[in-house]
C-alpha cells in the first residue's frame, strides 16, 4: 500500500525527475525539480491557484517515484527522454517534438565547421550535448568561432578554393579564410582540435583569457565590450557543465549498480537506448552472510537476463564479477551478437555507474520500512500458516487445482510461493493425458504423479551428472502442498506421495457453499482460520 504522507517525508532535497502514476500504474506526468522534496510536496498541498488542469492530474495520482540526478541540467535532459518514452497524459505542453540542442563538429569535411543542431545523426560528425539552453549553445558556437577563427560558410572546400572572394568574417578577423587557401588543412585541423578540447571541458584557458579581456576593457573604460565579454563568460560557464545523462555513441547499454547492508541489497538498473537513459528499475535482493558485491551482481545478472527479452550490447558494472568471460559468452549467445561487460574507472561511463549506485543506496535507505511491512504480509503470513498447521521451516509452498471447459480440455495448474511471494517462473500447467471427462480426482492424481515423478527423475539425472538442483525445473520439492479442496483432494495427494516415496505435508483449502475458503484441512482435521489475517490473505 502506497502511503502518500509517509513517502513525502522520505523525499530527498536533491535535484531529479519525478514520475506520477495513476491507479492503473500508468505514468501520467513526468517533471523535473531542483529540490525533489519541495517540488513533489507542493502538489499535495491545498489548492493555491495552480489551475484546473493540474488539480485534475493531482486527483488521479495513486503513487509517485523519482530518480535523483547530480544537477538540474541532468534532470532536464532525463525528463525530456522519459516524456518521449512514456508520453504521459498530463505532459501535453511537451508533446511538440521538442528536443534539446547539440553542438555539431563536421569532421567529415576537410575544413570542419561548428554548427547548431537539433538532431544527432549517424554520420562522421562529432556531437556534443545535449544542452538545455539553445541561447547558450549559440553564444558558445559564436565564441568558439571568434576564438579559433573557424569558417561559417557552406562552401565545398578544398574544391571551391579561390573561386569567390572571402566573406566579411575574414575582413573583421573572425575567419582565417580557408576558402582562399590562407591556412593549410593541418593548421586548421589543429584549431578544430583545440575547439573540441574546449567542448570536452578544457575551458580554463578560454575562461582565463575572457576574464583578462573583460578586466582590460573595463580598465580602458570600454564598458560595452566588457559587458560583451562578461555575457560570453557566463555562457561558457553554463555550457561547460558536465553532461553525462546522454551518451553520443548512440549505443544500447544497461548500467547496473547496487547498495547493500547486512541483510538486504538493492540493485539499480539504468536502461540506455540509443545513447539516452529512457528509464530505470530497482530490485530488492536478499543477501547471504558471505556474499560480496561481486557475488550479488553476478547472481543478479544471471537471474535478470534469463527472464528479460532484450539484452543490450554493453553492460556497465560497479564491480568486476567472477566468471565474467563465461557470463559474456552466455549473454552473447542469447543476444545473437557480442555482449561486453565493463567496469569503468573514469569518464562518463563511470559517472553513470556512480549515479546508479547513488540511487540504489537511496532506495535501500528509504525502503526499509516498506520492506518490513512487506515481510509482515509475506513471511509473517507464512509464520501464521506454520502456527495453524503445527509445522516449522515452511519456505516453498505449491498449490494445485484442476479446471476444464464443460468437462473437456482439462488442465492442471501448479503455482509456487517462496517466503510468501509468488515465484511465477516456477508456475506450470499440465494438459491431461490419461483422463477424459470431468474427473477431478483422477486428473489430480495424474498431475501430482507427473510433477513428483518428473522431479525424482531430474534429481537422479543431476546427481549422476554432479550438477546443482537449480538446473532442474522440478527438482525443488515443496515444504507444503496445498490442494484446492478438502479431504478427498488431500487423500489423493497423500496417495501419490506414498507411491513415489516422499514425505511432504499436505493441506486442503476447504470451501463454503459459495466456493470461498473457510478453513484448512490437515491431519484429518478442519482448522478454522481468521479471515482478516495475513495467512488467510496469502492462502486465498
Amino acid at each position: 500500500m502506497f502511503h502518500v504522507e509517509e513517502e513525502l517525508k522520505k523525499l530527498p532535497k536533491k535535484p531529479g525527475v519525478y514520475l506520477m502514476h495513476d491507479q492503473a500504474d500508468t505514468i501520467i506526468y513526468v517533471g523535473k525539480a531542483v529540490n525533489l522534496h519541495s517540488r513533489v510536496r507542493s502538489y499535495f498541498r491545498e489548492k493555491i491557484g495552480r489551475g484546473p488542469w493540474i488539480d485534475k492530474m493531482v486527483s488521479q495520482i495513486a503513487r509517485f517515484e523519482y530518480i535523483v540526478t547530480d544537477s538540474e541540467l541532468e534532470a532536464l535532459v532525463l525528463e525530456n527522454n522519459l516524456i518521449k518514452e512514456y508520453n504521459p497524459k498530463y505532459n501535453t505542453l511537451l508533446k511538440d517534438g521538442k528536443t534539446y540542442p547539440y553542438i555539431k563538429v563536421t569532421l567529415g569535411e576537410a575544413f570542419p565547421r561548428i554548427l547548431f543542431s537539433r538532431q544527432m545523426k549517424k554520420d562522421k560528425a562529432k556531437y556534443f550535448g545535449p544542452y538545455t539552453s539553445a541561447a547558450a549553445v549559440k553564444d558558445t558556437i559564436e565564441l568558439i568561432r571568434k576564438i579559433y577563427k573557424l569558417r561559417t560558410c557552406n562552401r565545398n572546400l578544398p574544391k571551391d578554393t579561390g573561386k569567390e572572394r572571402p566573406c566579411l568574417n575574414y575582413h573583421i578577423k573572425q575567419c582565417d579564410a580557408p576558402c582562399q587557401g590562407y591556412i593549410s588543412e593541418d593548421a586548421y585541423a589543429e584549431k578544430v582540435k583545440k575547439a573540441m578540447e574546449f567542448l570536452n571541458g578544457n575551458f580554463e584557458p578560454v575562461l582565463k583569457d575572457l576574464e583578462e579581456k573583460m578586466l582590460e576593457a573595463s580598465e580602458n573604460l570600454e564598458f560595452e565590450q566588457a559587458i560583451e565579454y562578461r555575457e560570453l563568460l557566463n555562457s561558457v560557464k553554463q555550457i561547460a557543465q558536465k553532461q553525462k545523462i546522454s551518451n553520443s555513441d548512440g549505443e544500447d547499454k544497461d548500467i547496473i549498480a547496487m547498495a547493500s547492508d547486512n541483510e538486504d541489497a538493492v540493485v539499480q538498473v539504468f536502461f540506455v537506448r540509443g545513447g539516452k537513459i529512457i528509464g530505470r528499475d530497482h530490485f530488492h535482493v536478499r543477501v547471504g552472510t558471505d556474499e560480496s558485491k561481486s557475488d550479488i551482481l553476478v547472481n543478479f545478472i544471471k537471474q535478470f537476463y534469463s527472464g528479460t527479452p532484450f539484452i543490450p550490447r554493453e553492460i556497465l558494472l560497479q564491480e568486476t564479477i567472477a566468471e565474467e568471460n563465461l557470463v559474456e559468452e552466455w549473454l552473447s549467445k542469447k543476444r545473437g551478437t557480442k555482449v561486453s561487460i565493463h567496469t569503468p574507472q573514469k569518464g562518463k561511463k563511470n559517472k553513470l555507474v556512480e549515479l546508479a549506485a547513488k540511487n540504489a543506496q537511496m532506495v535501500l535507505d528509504q525502503d526499509k520500512e516498506k520492506i518490513k511491512r512487506e515481510e509482515g504480509r509475506t513471511i509473517g503470513a507464512v509464520k501464521e500458516i506454520e502456527s495453524l498447521l503445527g509445522l516449522k521451516g515452511l519456505n516453498r509452498m505449491e498449490a494445485f487445482d484442476i479446471s476444464n471447459i464443460n468437462g473437456f480440455e482439462t488442465v492442471g495448474s501448479m503455482i509456487v510461493y517462496e517466503k510468501g511471494k509468488p515465484q511465477r517462473s516456477n508456475y506450470r500447467k499440465f494438459k491431461l493425458r490419461t483422463v477424459t471427462g470431468p474427473d477431478d480426482y483422477g486428473s489430480m492424481y495424474e498431475v501430482l504423479t507427473r510433477r513428483f515423478s518428473h522431479g525424482m527423475q531430474e534429481k537422479k539425472e543431476l546427481e549422476e551428472k554432479q550438477m546443482s538442483e537449480e538446473y532442474g525445473s522440478f527438482t525443488k520439492f515443496p515444504d507444503l502442498i496445498m490442494m484446492d479442496g478438502g479431504k478427498g483432494q488431500v487423500n489423493i495427494a497423500l496417495r501419490v506421495l506414498e507411491e513415489i516415496g516422499l514425505n511432504i505435508p499436505v493441506c486442503g483449502m476447504v470451501k463454503d457453499d459459495n466456493h470461498r475458503t473457510r478453513g484448512l484441512y490437515h491431519n484429518n482435521e478442519e482448522i478454522p482460520i481468521e479471515k482478516s489475517s495475513e495467512g488467510f490473505k496469502l492462502i486465498t
